[in-house]
């Protein structure tokens, strides 16, 4: 169990990117969602102990982060947005590497760690190969590899599926699934297919402040029978903006169908709309944008 309490982080410039932020995570996997500048980052950031959060409290089964950062740091796996390799070098000999640098001393005992890990990410094949070479994809099962060193019992992987066809956003989120049975398993990002497809519980983060937290499940119960949606010129979305609580617009042969969130229907020519984890998203996006107002 990961539980993190009243975690406030202020930048030097003022900035308050985390606000009161207080979490209780559990084995398994665990949605973060939020837009960018969210905070989400210097959360995951704090976590994983590469900078000291102004005020609050962290703690890993026993462990108190903030105190004591390199206990944390030997069973924590860290996949962050943009991380940094040498090119020229294999990804076998790479994952050797930072398997010394995890602490497995043993050539023998490192030897099967690479090989078990290059066969579970599916790179067993290009072992050999520079990782300047590899695609994004590649990329970011290798990220996954080294977060993998030594058996880790808290994983954060930040934005991972970020950049990724859909075919390798499918299998990287395989893999996590796989291993997400007896750890934890922080999965931060801005897409909400992300959370919707693996986690059974989510919290949702804007303006440096969790706005919602909950198994989705839940969350999508909440919605029923509030959403509403039609299709309407674009010159009148100003107008259905004013008149109406609007989640969400998008594009459709050129026009614009909107998302309301409404009680009851909100006028003529609004049809209800199943609502899903997406209408939840915006809905709380909409609602935490109004008291910043």
């Amino acid at each position: 169990m990961l539980s993190i309490k009243n975690l406030v982080h202020v930048y030097g410039n003022g900035t308050r990117a985390l606000d009161d932020v207080s979490l209780e995570i559990p084995t398994g996997m665990f949605g973060l969602l939020g837009p960018n500048g969210a905070g989400k980052s210097t959360l995951m950031r704090s976590i994983a102990t590469l900078q000291t959060p102004t005020s609050g409290s962290i703690d890993f089964d026993g462990i108190d982060v903030i105190k004591e950062p390199e206990k944390l740091r030997r069973t924590l796996g860290y996949l962050p947005q943009d991380f940094g390799v040498y090119p020229r070098v294999s990804a076998y000999d790479m994952l050797d590497h930072m398997a010394v640098l995890k602490g497995i001393a043993s050539a023998r005992d490192r030897k099967q760690t690479v090989e078990t890990l290059l066969q579970q990410t599916n790179l067993w094949s290009v072992r050999k190969k520079a990782l300047a070479g590899f695609s994004g994809g590649m990329r970011q099962r290798f990220g996954i590899a080294q977060a993998l060193i030594g058996n880790p019992k808290l994983i954060i992987v930040d934005e991972p599926t970020a950049g990724l066809d859909p075919e390798e956003r499918n299998r990287f989120l395989n893999l996590l699934a796989e291993i997400a049975d007896n750890v934890v398993i922080i999965l931060s990002t801005h897409i909400v297919e992300d959370v919707a497809d693996l986690c059974p519980r989510m919290a949702v983060l804007a303006g440096g402040k969790v706005q919602l937290q909950g198994a989705p499940i839940d969350l999508l119960k909440s919605m029923e029978g509030r959403v509403w949606k039609k299709t309407i010129d674009k010159a009148d979305l100003d107008e259905a903006k004013a008149k109406y609580e609007v989640i969400s617009t998008r594009l459709f042969a050129g026009r614009t169908v909107i998302h309301v969130l409404s009680d009851r229907r909100p006028g003529e020519g609004f049809d209800p709309v199943s609502g899903g984890l997406e209408d939840v998203y915006f809905s709380t996006l909409s609602a935490s944008r109004k008291v910043a107002a």
